[in-house]
């Protein structure tokens, strides 16, 4: 773990009775940081909460908040379950394939866009909806992804 890291996740993990309770935020924290999580990086989390790297990797592999690989400044998440699918998730994730020339889990060659499709974001009464990096955003529609596109060019 980066020493400059540790006095904010002694902050979180203060916040819990027990360590390995802190786990999800410092997740949320490292790869706030890091841009990603590594293997180092589970390990490293792993050995600071005093908690099996098993344990951190299926956290990491389970929730799709963290990332395995570099995501764009720009990370569109479409969410493709139920209610979001009936209303349309589908063209907008054919609009943004399209728009920005990748598919689902890639990432643009200058690094400004990613695009993933996801579960269910709990959501629905927005359907179809996204997190575009920490925001929901819902009622899509390709003209507010558009704008969405050209505000974070």
């Amino acid at each position: 773990m980066k020493t400059e890291y540790l006095p904010e996740l002694n902050k979180l993990v203060s916040k819990y009775e027990q360590k390995k309770a802190a786990l999800l935020p410092v997740l949320h924290y490292v790869q706030e940081k890091e841009g990603l999580i590594t293997p180092q990086i589970e390990a490293d989390v792993a050995k600071f909460l005093e908690i099996p790297v098993v344990h951190v990797h299926q956290v990491v592999c389970f929730y799709h908040l963290f990332h395995q690989e570099r995501k764009g400044k720009c990370h569109f998440s479409i969410c493709e379950t139920t209610a979001c699918a009936l209303l349309g998730a589908d063209d907008i994730i054919a609009h943004l394939k399209a728009r920005l020339g990748i598919e689902p889990g890639g990432t643009t060659p200058d690094g400004k866009f990613s695009l993933s499709v996801v579960e269910c974001l709990g959501a629905c009464e927005i359907a179809p909806m996204m997190q575009l990096n920490k925001e929901y955003r819902g009622l899509l529609n390709k003209k507010m992804v558009d704008e969405l596109i050209e505000m974070h060019r």
